[in-house]
């Protein structure tokens, strides 16, 4: 799977944010495209991204409720109507949309009655708005509030969610974050250096055995319920 991140930022150098996210995304088929960067947006190359990937990512801070005015300048210009849904064809058709939105308050502001008093997926229609009228597959906001307050523990905790956004397959199931986690696990124990290779092994011999586990109560649930129905 090929994952494109259209990412907005006019002072993206100075996002402590924005920076971390950037290693983040630091994965194999995994596209950064600082739209702020571009000098001259040469359409049909943008177009191009956007029609070899699998998944579409926006990712920009909140501003005033929406984007910073460098991601609206790049939607006028690449996304035309003739690319997205005109002669009746649909180039992004059946792709998957998602967006990455960077808050300065907290999460629990944007809801009724809270002290913005609209939720972010209200926020965000317009977007996906567009992804809708495109045809493609919508996914779940995935929210960074507050970065800089953050602990270490809980900015790990943020990169692993964040990576499985941009390339674990979707829905977010139980079964594809198994699937996610044992071959990132894999990947990190044949990348690790000598001194981190058993503490990598130990880490996936404990989610293999607890993935088994699971499976097994699974297993003994339906069973529970095939009797329950008999």
């Amino acid at each position: 799977m090929k994952t494109l991140i259209i990412v907005s930022h006019p002072e993206i150098e100075n996002s402590q944010t924005q920076q971390f996210l950037y290693q983040g995304s630091k994965l194999d088929n995994v596209t950064w495209n600082h739209v702020e960067e571009i000098n001259e947006i040469n359409i049909k190359q943008e177009q191009q991204l956007l029609t070899d990937a699998d998944r579409i990512i926006f990712q920009f801070p909140l501003y005033w409720y929406s984007a910073p005015s460098g991601l609206k300048n790049w939607e006028d210009t690449v996304l035309t109507r003739n690319f997205i849904y005109g002669d009746k064809s649909f180039p992004l058709e059946d792709k998957e949309f998602g967006l990455v939105v960077t808050t300065g308050l907290p999460l629990k502001d944007y809801q009724k009655g809270a002290a913005e008093n609209y939720s972010l997926d209200e926020l965000m229609t317009p977007f996906r708005a567009i992804a809708d009228k495109a045809k493609m597959k919508i996914l779940p906001i995935f929210t960074v509030q507050q970065f800089w307050y953050k602990t270490e523990l809980m900015q790990m905790e943020l990169l692993i969610d964040y990576q499985r956004y941009l390339t674990q397959d979707m829905p977010d199931s139980l079964a594809n974050k198994q699937i996610w986690f044992e071959k990132k696990l894999q990947e990190m124990s044949l990348d690790s250096d000598t001194a981190d290779e058993r503490s990598v092994e130990l880490i996936l011999d404990n989610f293999l055995n607890r993935t088994e586990e699971l499976e097994q109560l699974n297993d003994t649930l339906s069973m529970i319920k095939e009797n329950e129905e008999d």
